[in-house]
C-alpha cells in the first residue's frame, strides 16, 4: 500500500474533508441544537459522524482498493434543523430506524438493481448537475475577493500546464498562504480538546418512525447514495453497490445513540478523491479517501478544536479550490452525458433539472433530475425498434 500513496491524492483526500466539512458542519450544529441537544451532545454528534465516516472510508476503500468516500447525510441535517417538537431521544430512535432501512436497501440488492437501470448518460449528466454549482460558486466568490480567487484561477491554469499532478495542491497552498499572510485565518476561536461521546437511550414511536425516520430514509438513499452512485460509476470506480450501501447503514445503526443520523456515499467531494488530480493512475486513487477518512477520524476524535480549525479558512478560499478540484470531473461527466446522440436530451433534461436545486415534497434536485431524466428517455424511445443492420 505504501508505494500507492502520494501527495497529491492526500491533497486530494484533505480537499475533499475541506469542502464536505466545511459546507455542512452549521447544519448540523442547527440541527443538533434543535433538537435540544447539550453542548457535549452536540460535539458527540461531531465525534459519532466523523468516527463513523472515517472507518467506513479507509475499510471500504482498504478491502477494495478503489475510492469509497463516505460522508454523513447533509439533507439529512438539513431535515433535522426543519424539525420541531420533537426530544433527542425520540429523534435518536428515528435514526436508528432510517439505518435499518438503509441497511435493508443495502443488504437485499434492492437499491444496486434499481441503479443498473439507470443509462451512463443519465448518471453522467446527474454527477455534472451535482457538481456544476460548486464551479459556479467558485467562479461568484471572485465578486467578493476577486485578488485571492484570481490568484488560485492563475495557480491552477499555470499548474495544469506546467506540473498537473500538483495543480490542486498548489492552488490550496497558494490559498492558505495568501489567506495568511492578510491575516484572514481565524484561529483564536479554537477550543483545544478531545471529544468524549455521550450516550443517547433511544425512544422508539410510530409516529417519529413515519415523520422522521422514513423521511430521513428517503432523502439520504435520493439526495445521497444515488448521486453517489452515480459518481463512482461516472468515474470508473467498480465497487459493489450493495455491500457498500449496507455498510454505511450499519455504521449510521452502531453511532445512532452517539449523534449518527446518517452516514451514506459522498458525491460530490467523493468526485474530489476519484479524478485524475487525485492520482494519473485509477487503481492508485484510493489512497484519497483513505486520507480523507484519516482526516474525518480527527474530526471524530478532535471534536470541538477540529471543528475551529477547518472553520478557520476563508469562505472564498473553501469554494475555489473546490471548483478548481472539481473542473475536470465536471468536464469528463458533461463529455459522458453527452457523448451518446440519441441519449442527448434526456441528459441534459437530467443535468439542469439537478443544476437547478429544485426541492420537492423534502426530496433533492438530484433524484428529480433523474426523474426527470428517466421519463424523457422512456419517452423518446418507448417502443422504438432497433435499426436495421446495415
Amino acid at each position: 500500500m505504501l508505494k500507492d500513496v502520494s501527495f497529491s491524492a492526500v491533497v486530494a483526500g484533505f480537499i475533499a474533508v475541506l469542502v464536505g466539512f466545511t459546507s455542512s458542519v452549521a447544519i448540523v450544529f442547527q440541527a443538533a441544537q434543535g433538537l435540544g441537544a447539550t453542548p457535549e451532545q452536540t460535539t458527540s454528534w461531531m465525534w459519532a459522524l466523523g468516527v463513523g465516516t472515517g472507518l467506513t472510508s479507509i475499510g471500504l476503500s482498504l478491502w477494495y482498493r478503489q475510492p469509497v468516500l463516505t460522508a454523513w447525510s447533509t439533507p439529512g441535517a438539513a431535515l433535522l434543523a426543519a424539525t420541531h417538537g420533537m426530544t433527542l431521544p425520540v429523534a435518536t430512535g428515528a435514526f436508528i430506524v432510517s439505518a435499518v432501512l438503509i441497511t435493508i436497501a443495502g443488504a437485499s440488492g434492492l437499491f444496486e438493481r434499481l441503479m443498473d437501470r439507470v443509462p451512463v448518460a443519465i448518471a453522467a449528466a446527474l454527477l455534472a448537475g451535482v457538481l456544476t454549482r460548486f464551479g459556479l460558486d467558485a467562479a461568484l466568490a471572485a465578486r467578493g475577493d476577486a485578488a485571492l480567487v484570481a490568484t488560485m484561477a492563475l495557480v491552477f491554469v499555470l499548474g495544469r500546464r506546467f506540473w498537473p499532478r500538483f495543480a490542486v495542491p498548489g492552488v490550496l497552498l497558494a490559498g492558505i498562504a495568501i489567506a495568511g499572510f492578510s491575516g484572514r485565518i481565524a484561529l483564536a476561536g479554537v477550543q483545544w480538546g478531545w471529544a468524549r461521546p455521550q450516550f443517547v437511550m433511544p425512544e422508539f414511536s410510530l409516529a417519529a418512525a413515519i415523520g422522521l425516520g422514513l423521511p430521513l430514509f428517503l432523502v439520504t438513499m435520493a439526495s445521497q447514495n444515488l448521486p453517489g452512485v452515480a459518481a463512482q460509476r461516472a468515474a470508473g470506480v467498480t465497487a459493489p453497490v450493495s455491500p457498500v450501501i449496507a455498510s454505511t447503514g450499519l455504521a449510521t445503526l452502531l453511532l445512532a445513540p452517539f449523534g449518527s443520523f446518517g452516514i451514506n456515499l459522498a458525491a460530490i467531494t467523493a468526485a474530489i478523491c476519484m479524478g485524475p488530480e487525485a492520482h494519473p493512475d485509477p487503481r492508485r486513487r484510493y489512497i484519497a479517501p483513505l486520507a480523507a477518512g484519516i482526516c474525518y477520524l480527527l474530526i471524530g476524535l478532535g471534536g470541538g478544536a477540529v471543528v475551529g480549525l477547518m472553520a478557520a479558512f476563508p469562505h472564498a478560499l473553501v469554494v475555489a479550490v473546490a471548483g478548481l478540484a472539481l473542473l475536470g470531473t465536471i468536464a469528463g461527466a458533461l463529455a459522458s452525458a453527452l457523448a451518446v446522440e440519441k441519449h442527448r436530451d434526456a441528459a441534459a433534461i437530467t443535468f439542469l433539472v439537478t443544476l437547478s436545486g429544485v426541492t420537492l415534497a423534502g426530496i433533492g434536485a438530484p433524484f428529480w433530475g433523474v426523474m426527470a431524466g428517466a421519463v424523457a428517455l422512456g419517452v423518446q424511445h418507448f417502443r422504438t425498434s432497433a435499426p436495421p443492420p446495415r
